[in-house]
């Protein structure tokens, strides 16, 4: 199976490695032309992923034509941006792996949904779970869900995938995976605002569990299964995200935590933090959907310019109530 990755930032480069294990041949396809030259010239993309050595057998490209005729692709590209990916892809009938966590703005559909209006003769798959983007491409153990309908389709491309250090576990449930890896990167940032305003880890612990808890109401109000949000595209990828500076939301929240604007925080940055542009999205999703996610409410106050210490106060003035999800 002939693979092909689109996106050519930390995480479609490191799956990238991941594909091109033994030497099989992969083709990148990365929108900065130092990329395409650094990855195929010293086999190191030194603006995304400094210092991590890439398989020689990995060949980088500026030309979405070069991805005709391979068997699969990963689209590595920011949710925002896949809709106008796909449409200038050689997509076709070739089996699309979906590895971006978001929800479209405007339409409020997930990445999955985008992909069957963009490209509706591709099988869809997605990829979703914890994983740290230099982690994976240094070969260190991480284990991940792979999502498709088609039983046949879900095989092949796990066995493809699947490595020593690279563990893949299937499901049929791809709106449940979907929805575990975008809620989790607003979830992220609440997080990282704990950190940041130095509220301590009993903070961040209750905020994970009720944060798992808007996750699960909104997963189960869009058609996900409650056993695919616990697993690795859910709680899995929620726990990971919520408990480092290697997640790019929590660095973002762990800023809005000490004061700092939002637009000062995104401007600074050369790599996506997903959740900021999924928030709002997520929010206006929720009220669709009938669903109260009063950290998601907490987060988009906090990107429009509230003060921490006020947020913080409006949620923990909430009226008492039974925990359940």
């Amino acid at each position: 199976m002939r693979i092909g990755v689109i996106g050519g930032g930390a995480w479609g480069t490191a799956l990238a490695q991941v594909a091109a294990r033994d030497g099989q041949p992969v083709t990148l396809w990365a929108r900065e032309p130092d990329v395409v030259e650094s990855v195929n010239g010293s086999h190191e993309n030194r603006q995304f992923l400094a210092g991590v050595p890439l398989s020689e057998s990995i060949r980088a490209t500026g030309n979405l034509a070069d991805l005709a005729s391979h068997d699969a692709l990963l689209i590595v590209a920011p949710a925002q941006h896949v809709r106008a990916v796909l449409a200038a892809a050689p997509v076709g009938g070739t089996p699309l792996v979906l590895c971006a966590k978001g929800i479209e703005a405007g339409t409020r559909l997930l990445v999955g949904e985008v992909a069957h209006q963009a490209a509706p003769d591709a099988p869809i798959a997605v990829l979703s779970g914890p994983t740290f983007a230099h982690e994976v491409a240094a070969g260190k153990p991480t284990a991940v869900t792979l999502a498709c309908e088609n039983e046949v389709l879900r095989n092949r491309l796990s066995e493809r995938l699947a490595g020593p250090a690279f563990r893949t576990y299937g499901s049929a449930d791809v709106i449940g995976a979907e929805i575990g890896g975008a809620v989790k990167n607003v979830l992220a940032i609440a997080c990282g605002v704990v950190e940041g305003a130095g509220l301590g880890l009993n903070a961040r612990a209750a905020l994970i569990a009720r944060g798992f808890a808007e996750m699960t109401r909104f997963g189960l109000a869009r058609g996900g299964q409650a056993e695919t949000l616990t697993g690795l595209s859910g709680l899995g990828d929620l726990v990971l995200t919520c408990s480092s500076t290697n997640s790019r939301n929590f660095s973002l929240g762990v800023g809005l935590g000490q004061g700092r604007g939002a637009a000062e925080l995104m401007a600074d940055r050369k790599t996506v933090a997903e959740g900021a542009h999924t928030a709002p999205v997520l929010r206006e999703a929720a009220v669709d959907a009938g669903v109260d996610m009063p950290v998601t409410e907490a987060v988009n106050a906090l990107l429009e310019g509230a003060a921490v210490r006020d947020v913080i106060e409006a949620l923990l003035s909430r009226p008492l109530r039974e925990e359940k999800a």
